[in-house]
């Protein structure tokens, strides 16, 4: 039995709707904008061997393809996991000859997750990139100053695509609706404004996702004879939102990053925001309670030492309990620390203890410390439980307590005991 070919309206949405100018592409204006550097060189004709570095959805594929319908070049595809080194010269080759065809106009090499390219592959085509035989042009989701070889990368240009914003995602649902030809016109649906703010605000800065979220609930309305596109639709739909996170990605560094920096900030509802999106993308519960534990010493310290011992016992509780029930125990553990008073004078003292020692710093125990030496005076004789001793060589000072807090405390504790706790300053 045969079945019929697929029609057109099988293609998803997302591809039926790749833009066909640079006028129909939405967001990156910092590249594409009508006075964008970019945009300038694509209207005069030129394009660089280039990397466009950006997550899923953003339109690295389109703008390739519309660099070279603007620029009226050829397109040769490079598969960066499995081309051969043959085919490659292939490639060259090919490239070459177009180039004698098109009056000198070099064909696009376009290969999709350039890092994936090995050294043997980047030699098959360096040449020609240096001598504009052909214009290399690769995409990828993960950095290029981490995951590309630096030989290829000094000879392009690194283009950074952002996630679309939600203004940008709805200009698209808007004319997908509209789009007779390409889109779901057809279906002759009526959108509420709120409907398509939350198809947007749902797709994480991604058009595929929005515009596939679209057309699954826009499929849905029009098979049961509805109209009118609702907001209550799109929760009964799809109730989930896309969550842009990869655990080995550039997101793992950049959200527990923020998730720091909001502790050290002491701003908590950014901390739980940061908290809460790690856990929606799946982090491993570990990681996150050891940068936890750092913070914790680093960022509060001494300020409120019971910072360290809130987020060892969070650390241990989360082990025992794990998800769902662990994010609350995290929860209370990073707004505890974002709520407590700051401190960075235990990072600053052990690193500048580092430093001395690196530098040369090596001092010998005193003969009154060892423990064949004679002369140590026990502080517990004392009823102040202190006594005057020298406990290093040559004195230095690391250590310089904060004014918050516990650590002030500390500090007024200690003035009584030492000179350079009263008279030194950082």
């Amino acid at each position: 039995m045969t079945s019929s070919p697929p029609t057109r309206w099988e293609i998803p949405l997302a591809e039926r709707m790749r833009p066909r100018t640079l006028d129909e592409f939405s967001g990156q204006a910092h590249l594409l904008g009508s006075d964008a550097p970019l945009r300038r060189n694509i209207e005069s004709g030129n394009v660089p061997s280039c990397v466009l570095y950006g997550p899923p959805g953003v339109g690295k594929t389109t703008l390739v393809r519309l660099l070279a319908s603007a620029t009226e070049r050829d397109i040769l595809e490079i598969n960066a996991v499995s081309a051969k080194v043959s085919e490659l010269r292939e490639v060259v080759v090919q490239a070459a000859n177009l180039k004698a065809l098109r009056g000198g106009h070099s064909a696009i090499a376009f290969v999709d997750e350039l890092y994936h390219f090995n050294k043997t592959q980047q030699n098959a085509l360096l040449p020609s990139v240096e001598r504009g035989d052909l214009i290399l042009v690769g995409t990828t989701t993960e950095n290029p100053w981490f995951e590309i070889n630096k030989t290829l990368l000094s000879r392009m240009v690194v283009f950074e695509l952002h996630p679309l914003s939600e203004d940008d995602l709805v200009l698209l649902l808007e004319r997908a609706l509209a789009d007779d030809e390409r889109g779901l016109g057809r279906l002759n649906l009526q959108a509420e404004e709120s409907a398509l703010r939350l198809l947007a605000s749902m797709s994480g800065g991604d058009a595929r996702q929005a515009l596939t979220r679209l057309d699954f609930t826009a499929g849905s309305i029009a098979a049961r004879g509805g109209a009118l596109l609702t907001e209550a639709a799109v929760k009964e739909s799809l109730p989930l939102a896309a969550v842009r996170y990869d655990k080995t990605s550039d997101d793992h560094y950049a959200i527990i990053s923020a998730l720091i920096k909001s502790i050290r900030g002491s701003d908590p509802d950014a901390a739980v925001y940061w908290l809460a999106r790690l856990l929606a993308g799946g982090e491993d519960l570990r990681f996150l309670c050891r940068r936890l534990l750092i913070s914790a010493a680093e960022d509060i310290g001494l300020a409120d030492p019971q910072a360290l011992v809130v987020t060892a016992a969070a650390a241990q509780a989360v082990d025992m309990t794990g998800l769902p029930e662990a994010r609350i125990i995290l929860s209370e553990a990073v707004l505890y620390l974002a709520a407590a008073p700051k401190s960075n004078s235990a990072y600053l003292a052990v690193n500048g203890a580092e430093k001395a020692i690196n530098k040369g710093d090596l001092q010998e125990v005193p003969f009154h410390l060892k423990p064949s030496g004679s002369g140590y005076l026990y502080p517990h004789s004392d009823p102040r439980h202190w006594v005057p001793q020298q406990y290093m060589e040559s004195q230095r000072r690391f250590w310089f307590p904060g004014e918050l807090g516990e650590e002030k405390a500390m500090a007024e504790r200690l003035q009584k005991f030492w000179r350079r706790f009263r008279e030194g300053a950082k």
